[in-house]
């Protein structure tokens, strides 16, 4: 049997803190679309650079944006996912850029980078699909 549950905030942000890819979704044309990225988690912020326009423009007109991520194992129908929604900004500070350049990581598209973006966590949601009982100290991967 597989049991549904609501994850608290704190949960969301270990999870979120153990990843590294989630999705970006924006409005472009009056339509949402999601995009990959390589994030991080600053605080309670999803932190990411990015030399899409479209981003760019959304993080400069302080847009919001929803950030989401998940572990899903078709096999057993179990796993986590979490959504989060905040008004999007560019860093420019530079003490702050020089701190996140050596903890964001390297972009997987190469010349991908060129602006960094933070979206503060304002809304965040979580949920968990687990076999009845499952019990782990992790809450990456499998079912937590």
């Amino acid at each position: 049997m597989i049991e549904f549950t609501v994850l608290g905030r704190h949960q969301c942000l270990r999870l979120l803190a153990e990843r590294t890819v989630g999705r970006v979704v924006l409005v472009e044309d009056g339509v949402p679309t999601a995009h990959p990225v390589n994030y991080l988690l600053d605080g309670e912020e999803i932190v990411f650079a990015t030399a899409s326009r479209p981003k760019v423009l959304a993080a400069a007109g302080r847009h919001v944006l929803g950030f989401e991520v998940d572990s899903i194992d078709s096999h057993t129908h179990s796993g986590w996912s979490v959504v989060g929604a905040g008004e999007a900004y560019e860093i420019t500070a530079p003490m702050r850029l020089a701190a996140l350049a050596r903890t964001i990581g390297e972009s997987w598209v190469p010349g991908s980078s060129g602006h960094t973006i933070a979206i503060p966590l304002r809304i965040l949601h979580g949920r968990r699909l687990a076999p009845a009982g499952f019990v782990s100290d992790s809450l990456c991967g499998s079912p937590i």
